[in-house]
């Protein structure tokens, strides 16, 4: 990237490889990267973050370990690892008590960390984690950034439990398609909403109990038909907007609502008499620690989920990979293929 704004402003170009300069990264040869919206407000600048040109985007990726520093114990040339893509400073408090995802000077990769729309990638060892069992390459660079943060949303802070009922709005992105996977493997019923019926069609095929086009029916009426007007337990809800209010409304008493951002806009109206009389939570989550991580890739194992790949496009091809993103067309992740 050599500059903020649109796709054009991303180039395939050689550039100097990355080198070992602390005795605890390592570096890795990339097999697949994945998109992530992320990836694309970090491109507009939307982030607020600066970061010298040029620049690699990225926060998703797996490869083979091809150098180790000095001090590195866990690993070895010819490991395939994942990725873990935020490091923390190591001072601060949260960092001291194993939370540095929520860092004050947290660096992710593809944000103040060079990526992974790349052939090879530096970063921590500690950052590296086992393939789950199964995956080929594309799957293991799909997985992280989209399942760790819906593992803190939905596992973690919304506690999400079996025969609970979980409404995801917008079906067909990288942690919707996710949570709804995850959520039916705990025992949940799950309503989706999209403005595609065929988006809807694809999530029933997985496994969805209900689908709703917020396009044409009524949300929240269709909600409260559909749990004999009770409303639903959890609801996550990553678009925001003028959907917000209907999500909140969506809600039983004691209901959670969680979010990691707002893709239709980030100042929606709140009903604060409806949080406050129906004694609502509202979570709010990026990312989630190397415990959670960790957690979440034993649960992988177990369970056999894999990750939705909707399509793979050459690394050569990114800035169109993130356009085709952009529009909306995916269903599940969008992943790059390096060069062989």
């Amino acid at each position: 990237m050599h500059g903020y704004g649109g796709a054009e402003q991303l180039f395939y170009e050689s550039c100097e490889p990355p080198l070992i300069t602390e005795p605890d990264e390592v570096i890795v040869k990339l097999k697949a990267a994945a998109l992530n919206h992320i990836d694309i407000w970090n491109r507009m600048g939307a982030t607020g973050i600066t970061v010298a040109m040029p620049h690699i985007l990225g926060a998703d990726g797996a490869g083979v370990v091809v150098e180790t520093g000095a001090k590195v114990e866990n690993l070895k040339a010819g490991d395939a690892v994942c990725l873990y893509p935020p490091t923390g400073c190591g001072q601060c408090e949260f960092c001291r008590s194993e939370r540095d995802f929520m860092c004050i000077r947290l660096r992710v990769l593809g944000e103040r960390l060079e990526g992974t729309y790349a052939e090879y990638v530096k970063l921590p060892a500690g950052n590296c984690f086992p393939i789950p069992a199964g995956y080929s390459f594309h799957q293991a660079a799909a997985f992280p950034l989209v399942f760790i943060t819906l593992w803190r949303m939905i596992v973690t802070n919304a506690a999400l439990k079996p025969g609970e009922t979980i409404l995801i709005i917008g079906i067909g992105g990288g942690v919707a398609s996710a949570t709804l996977q995850v959520a039916k493997r705990i025992g949940a019923r799950v309503i989706v909403t999209s403005g595609s019926d065929a988006k809807l069609a694809r999530a029933k095929q997985l496994g969805a109990d209900h689908g709703v086009n917020h396009f044409t029916d009524n949300l929240v009426s269709a909600v409260h038909s559909l749990t004999d007007g009770r409303g639903v337990d959890v609801v996550l809800d990553c678009v925001g907007g003028e959907v917000w209010r209907q999500s909140l409304a969506s809600l039983a008493r004691g209901g959670r609502l969680v979010t990691c951002g707002a893709t239709a806009g980030g100042q929606p109206q709140d009903d604060i008499a409806a949080i406050v009389t129906k004694q609502l939570k509202i979570y709010g989550s990026t990312l989630g620690s190397r415990r959670e991580f960790g957690q979440l890739i034993s649960f992988l194992n177990a369970s056999q989920i894999k990750p939705i790949i909707d399509r793979v496009f050459p690394l050569s091809e990114a800035a169109e990979a993130q356009r085709y993103v952009e529009a909306g067309k995916q269903f599940g992740k969008v992943v790059l293929a390096m060069p062989e």
